[in-house]
Formats: structure tokens, C-alpha cells, sequence
């Protein structure tokens, strides 16, 4: 989802309800995938391939939620 910016409001756009869960969500599920891989290790090949896409998803969720926090903060201002 695309922050909202309200009808007639110049200036930043303000993040919705639904983009704010969806980066807590995928921030969620991203950890929760790192963790479940941990726990199944065998050192295999495909368990490692897991592990490294779940980091590189940690990553980039990571960011996300920074940036909706971030802006959350300056709406309060």
C-alpha cells in the first residue's frame, strides 16, 4: 500500500492503518521464518538458501519498519 495523503493536505503523505500493519506483519513473519530455520538446521544446502533469504527479508522489512516508526514519530510533531 502507498501512505494516504489526505484530500486538500500539501506536504508529506501520512501512512495509513494498513501500511503501518503490514510492515509490523512482515517484520513478524520475517523473524519468525529466521528463527523456525534455526530451529530445523541440518546444514543442508537448502537450509542454508533458507536462512540467507529469510536474513535478506529481515533486512528489507527491517527498514520498512523503521521508516513507518520514523514517520509515525514525525506526524506528532
Amino acid at each position: 500500500m502507498h501512505p494516504v495523503r489526505p484530500a486538500g493536505t500539501p506536504g508529506k503523505p501520512q501512512n495509513s492503518g494498513a501500511y503501518y500493519g503490514q510492515a509490523v506483519a512482515s517484520f513478524a513473519i520475517a523473524l519468525a521464518a529466521v528463527a523456525i530455520g534455526i530451529y530445523q538446521l541440518d546444514a543442508d544446502g537448502w537450509v542454508r538458501a533458507f536462512l540467507g533469504i529469510g536474513v535478506l527479508y529481515l533486512t528489507t522489512s527491517a527498514f520498512t519498519l523503521a521508516k513507518v516508526i520514523r514517520d509515525r514519530q514525525e506526524e506528532g510533531r
